[in-house]
């Protein structure tokens, strides 16, 4: 058993839950399919402890404060074409995928999507 202060220590990569949703949004928006390849590469490969780390990977990533009261991490996918809607717990090294929307299903309904989360 580690003891907190040497389980802060132990960077593990980061686990990603779902890929599913990338690949059904892929298939539906094919032209999303290789830039969600590469953000699923290199969060896969992160050790994230805090938003800061997050946002040294993706510079174009910002916080959102959703209905359930969580905070969530919104990424710009594919030159700003496309949004990665995730929960972040650094604690547990896992990155859960909440959603994935073109940049016009973002905006849509002043971001209802917010409301829904």
């Amino acid at each position: 058993m580690l003891t907190p202060s040497r389980q802060f220590l132990k960077l593990e990569h980061v686990r990603i839950i779902t890929w599913r949703v990338l690949r059904q949004f892929g298939d539906k928006h094919p032209g999303a399919t290789v830039p969600l390849r590469e953000w699923y590469k290199l969060t896969l490969h992160a050790t994230w402890r805090n938003f800061v780390e997050v946002k040294a990977t993706f510079g174009q990533t910002d916080q959102a404060k959703v209905a359930s009261g969580q905070t969530v991490c919104v990424f710009d996918i594919g030159g700003n074409k496309y949004r990665l809607v995730a929960f972040i717990s650094y604690r547990k090294g896992k990155v859960y995928v909440l959603r994935v929307m073109t940049h016009k299903e973002y905006d849509r309904a002043n971001q209802q999507w917010k409301e829904e989360l």
